[in-house]
């Protein structure tokens, strides 16, 4: 379902919280909205290997194809690379005493999860995604 608008070069941020709770279910509301995580194993892509493409499951905005997904071992959805350069937004994250990068959609602003700098040679880094966050579209392919 990617009945959202596209991206238009400036985060769609109209929508108020009422109107994400009435779009989004109770877990995706916690994850994109309230940057909540998913527990590992947890999800129905973390182990998904069909070939299309992944969607922000708040806008509809293309962020990862599975040409780039791999399997890291962490149980969340794990990919190399967005599926383009200004498809995700990467902010600092200083949250749970940790210092992190967390990945969010550079279209509605939704978090999606966290990338890391210990992933495959490609480009050296692991984009850590919830299940939640996305939707997945087989028949779409590459865009």
């Amino acid at each position: 379902m990617h009945d959202e608008t596209k991206k238009t070069g400036k985060p769609d941020l109209t929508k108020t919280d009422a109107d994400w709770r009435q779009k989004l279910t109770a877990h995706q509301f916690h994850v994109l909205r309230e940057k909540g995580t998913e527990r590992a194993f947890s999800g129905q892509y973390w182990d998904l290997k069909d070939e299309g493409s992944y969607h922000c499951a708040a806008c509809g905005e293309t962020l990862f194809l599975s040409e780039t997904k791999y399997d890291s071992g962490s149980g969340w959805p794990s990919f190399y690379q967005p599926a383009g350069s200004d498809c995700v937004k990467e902010v600092a994250d200083h949250s749970h005493g940790m210092i992190r990068t967390e990945v969010i959609c550079s279209n509605c602003e939704s978090h999606l999860g966290h990338v890391f700098p210990d992933g495959p040679p490609e480009t050296g880094l692991r984009y850590c995604i919830n299940s939640a966050s996305l939707d997945f579209d087989g028949k779409a392919g590459k865009e």
